[in-house]
C-alpha cells in the first residue's frame, strides 16, 4: 500500500496557507495515536532538558513534530533533517514564514552518516528506523552526536503486528517500510550496543490503539489508494469515525500493554 503519495497529496491540500498547515497539524496530533504517545514522554522528559536544548528531528517529514518542540521549547534551537529535498524546502519555507528560521532549521541529510560530536540534548526519531536497513549504524550516530545524559525517542513498529503483518505470509501495509516491527529485546539490545546507557521500551497500540488506527489511518488510506474521489467523502468518514478514535487514543495511552503493534522508546546517553 502507497502512503507516501497520500500523505504528499493531503499536505499539498493544506499547504495553502501557513494557518491551513498549523491546523492540520492539530488535526494529526489529535488523529494519529503515535503522536499522543509521543506528546506524553516529551512532557516527562521536559524538566530533565536544558532550558535550551539543541533538538534533532531526525526524519522530520513534513514537520509536525518540529513545530510542536518548537512551541514546546521556545529557547530550543532545532535541526529537522530528511533525505527528501522537497520536504526540507517546504519546512525550511514553512518555518521562515513563521518567523522561527533563527532557531529551526532543515537540511537533507542521511541518518547513516550523520555524525556531530556532543551536540544534541534530546533527539527525536518518529516512525522512521522501520524505513531504514542500517539501524544500528544510526544508533551509532545518534549516540556520537548526542550530549552526556541525552534523550532518544523513538516511535516505531514492533514485531507483535506492526505494520498489520500478523504471520509470515503477510507483507507490510507501508510498502515503503524495510522491516515489519522491532521486538523489544532486539531493540533494547541494539541501542546498548551503540553505547546507550539505559533502555526503556514498553508497547504502544494495544487493543484500544490498534481499532483506533483501522479507523483512522487503515481504512481511510485503503479507500484513498483505490480512488482519489474518496478526497471528497473522507470528511464524512472522519465526522462520525474520529469522535471514537479519541475516546480510543485517550484509553491507549492510559493502559500499560502486555503486548501491542507500536513501540515507544527512550534511551538515555
Amino acid at each position: 500500500m502507497q502512503y507516501d503519495p497520500i500523505k504528499s497529496s493531503l499536505g499539498k491540500v493544506f499547504n495553502t496557507s501557513p494557518y491551513l498547515r498549523i491546523l492540520f497539524y492539530k488535526l494529526l496530533d489529535l488523529l494519529l495515536l503515535r503522536a499522543w504517545h509521543v506528546k506524553k514522554e516529551i512532557r516527562g522528559i521536559r524538566t530533565s532538558l536544558p532550558r535550551n536544548p539543541e533538538i534533532l528531528d531526525a526524519g522530520s517529514g513534513f514537520g509536525q513534530y518540529s513545530y510542536y518542540l518548537a512551541k514546546r521549547f521556545p529557547e530550543c534551537r532545532l535541526t529537522g533533517v530528511d533525505v527528501k529535498e522537497e520536504q526540507i524546502a517546504d519546512c525550511n519555507n514553512f518555518f521562515g514564514r513563521l518567523g522561527l528560521s533563527e532557531r529551526v532549521s532543515f537540511r537533507v541529510a542521511d541518518l547513516t552518516k550523520l555524525r556531530e560530536e556532543d551536540k544534541y540534548s534530546l533527539v527525536l526519531s518518529i516512525d522512521v528506523m522501520e524505513h531504514i536497513l542500517e539501524d544500528v549504524e544510526v544508533f551509532k550516530n545518534f549516540h556520537f552526536s548526542m550530549k552526556n545524559n541525552g534523550v532518544l525517542l523513538i516511535s516505531t513498529p514492533s514485531d507483535q503486528g506492526g505494520s498489520d503483518v500478523h504471520g509470515d505470509s503477510d507483507e507490510s501495509f507501508i510498502e515503503e517500510h524495510v522491516r515489519d516491527g522491532y521486538n523489544i529485546d532486539e531493540i533494547t539490545a541494539k541501542l546498548k550496543s551503540a553505547g546507550f546507557s539505559q533502555v526503556y521500551a514498553r508497547y504502544s497500540y494495544g487493543k484500544p490503539g490498534g481499532i483506533s488506527w483501522r479507523l483512522s489511518m487503515k481504512y481511510p488510506i485503503i479507500m484513498l489508494n483505490e480512488s482519489k474521489l474518496f478526497f471528497i467523502l473522507i470528511p464524512f468518514y472522519y465526522l462520525i469515525t474520529f469522535p471514537l478514535s479519541l475516546v480510543l487514543n485517550f484509553l491507549d495511552v492510559r493502559i500499560q500493554h502486555s503486548s501491542g503493534t507500536g513501540l515507544i522508546v527512550k534511551a538515555i546517553k
